[in-house]
């Protein structure tokens, strides 16, 4: 494998080679994968033993129809099947959402999965794309990105929550907020896949908020959950109308007999999948742990079954990949080719102890040269000419690192970095009634919290930044929903005011073009909770607290 490695990865239209390549490539057995975002501890052994014995007659017979596989589903989430729609995995659906719904222009922050940009670019669609700034830990701010959409004129908006691959998080209220701020869009989608993994909220879905909103769109993962990628399912939730719009377009048969077969023992095994996710939060935090340890590595705090790292400066994260890969057969995902990102960083999956103890001993050797071909960094805290293109990051860099994610925080939070401003907490960007204020996010994951008592950090002042364009005055229909009773409205001065469709021919305004996202323009230097309860299967959102 080793002198194939390089075009293995060059070869693919995929960020990385398929663990069926890279197994024909190796002795037959493949690496450990921190790669693939996959739930490691369901199916148990014995629902594999239940697969296994029934493999003839899955592999040799016609599934059910979708409409009696997604009852299934349906009845074990509590949902009306005329708000769900079930795919042949969450690529099926996104293709889908952009034929249909999508008509000239799309917003969503990078860097994120990358269907929600490369999908409607390839079908001509304007991709607005606003960028998740380094400086402040990817937060993304949903009042910034309501202006942002405003400011663009853009006509269907994305959240990813928690995002991917930085797994950054949004509180419940603050998204029902900006749903009803969104209202006249043509579409809202809300990309709930990693949401089972969460654990700072007890009910963070908005499933049932989306049922009732003529606009909204919510997107579920079965494969990550499941941790059965191989089998292509998920779904999605909205009003009758929408999901029936998509659902219509679906073939009969687009979910296979291994969909089918699993989808109907969910049912017997609730207990193993909550206790699943359960342990895959502990894990997650002790990975965090165990990684902010090395020199240099920055954690940023995750609310997925993911970590997204910054390696230390001076480090080439395809040179990371390969030399992980073919000295010490681990796959890591290097983030160089997401928009929005940079080979300096890499998103790790969350796995048992003993593979992370294996993750970190590799990482040890090919950063900081105790293997035979030396260190793949100049050493930490040595000031090379790293630029990132952006001051505030360079000197974030420069002041963190050896420092990890406790350097990280310290100085996002404006505590001795020069010009920097402060950085708001995850999912907290957007003004909020104050009795409905939540925590920072992240908490327990490597971010150190204040003491009780100190003061409060004051940012330094930052220059304001260059206005967009003013929209074209365009009139605004009325709002046919009135806001969730549970989430207010927020001031005039939160959301911008509607601007209305963009008019045809009309060209993009503000913002960042794909091309400047691609380039330095401030970004990088890159080339190129579960369903169930122990007792019993979902809440009526589909959501409940595990563990």
């Amino acid at each position: 494998m080793a002198d194939n490695v390089t075009s293995l990865f060059r070869s693919t239209a995929a960020h990385s080679p398929s663990m069926a390549a890279l197994t024909r490539e190796s002795d037959g057995a493949g690496p450990v994968d921190f790669c693939i975002p996959c739930n490691p501890y369901f199916p148990t052994p014995a629902m594999f033993e239940d697969l296994a014995a029934r493999l003839r007659d899955i592999i040799t017979y016609y599934p059910s129809g979708a409409d009696t596989i997604t009852a299934e589903l349906c009845s074990l989430l509590r949902l009306p099947p005329q708000c769900v729609a079930m795919g042949n995995g969450s690529t099926e659906l996104i293709t889908w959402i952009d034929h249909l719904l999508v008509r000239e222009s799309l917003a969503v922050p990078v860097p994120t999965f990358g269907r929600w940009t490369d999908q409607p670019m390839e079908t001509g669609k304007r991709v607005d794309m606003f960028p998740l700034q380094e400086s402040s830990g990817f937060a993304l701010d949903l009042a910034q990105y309501a202006e942002f959409i405003r400011a663009r004129g853009t006509r269907v908006a994305v959240i990813c929550n928690p995002n991917n691959p930085d797994g950054g998080f949004l509180h419940k209220h603050a998204i029902v907020q900006f749903m009803d701020a969104m209202a006249d869009l043509d579409l809202v989608v809300v990309d709930e896949s990693f949401l089972e993994f969460a654990d700072a909220e007890a009910e963070p879905s908005v499933v049932q908020e989306a049922m009732l909103r003529p606009n909204v769109i919510v997107l579920r993962s079965l494969g990550k959950n499941f941790g059965l990628h191989g089998i292509r399912f998920g779904y999605l939730v909205a009003n009758p109308a929408l999901a029936g719009r998509v659902r219509s377009m679906l073939p009969k048969w687009n979910l296979n007999s291994f969909a089918e077969h699993v989808v109907f023992m969910l049912k017997e095994h609730g207990a193993e999948y909550a206790q699943s996710l359960h342990q895959v939060r502990r894990d997650r935090l002790d990975m965090s742990g165990q990684l902010s340890s090395l020199p240099g590595l920055t954690v940023y705090p995750s609310q997925g079954n993911f970590l997204f790292v910054r390696l230390p400066v001076g480090a080439e994260g395809t040179v990371v990949r390969d030399r992980m890969l073919t000295e010490h057969r681990i796959l890591v995902r290097e983030c160089g080719n997401k928009i929005g990102s940079s080979s300096r960083f890499l998103r790790l999956v969350v796995r048992p102890q003993v593979d992370v103890r294996r993750l970190v001993s590799g990482l040890e050797q090919v950063l900081y040269g105790t293997s035979r071909r030396g260190a793949a960094v100049p050493g930490p805290a040595t000031g090379t000419d790293y630029s990132s293109g952006t001051a505030a990051v360079d000197r974030l860099v420069s002041r963190t690192n050896g420092a990890g994610t406790p350097g990280l925080a310290a100085q996002a939070a404006g505590a001795g970095a020069p010009g920097l401003a402060g950085a708001p907490a995850v999912g907290t960007g957007m003004p909020l009634p104050a009795v409905a204020s939540a925590p920072a996010v992240g908490a327990g994951v490597g971010m150190p919290m204040p003491a009780a008592g100190a003061p409060a950090p004051q940012p330094v002042p930052q220059p304001a930044p260059e206005p967009y364009p003013q929209p074209l005055a365009v009139p605004v229909p009325a709002q046919p929903f009135a806001p969730a009773a549970e989430a207010p409205m927020p001031a005039a001065a939160s959301f911008p005011a509607p601007a209305g469709p963009t008019p045809p021919g009309v060209p993009a305004r503000g913002g960042l073009t794909a091309a400047q996202v691609r380039g330095t323009d401030g970004l990088s230097t890159a080339p190129a909770t579960g369903w169930p309860g122990p007792q019993t299967w979902p809440s009526p959102a589909g959501m409940g607290q595990a563990g």
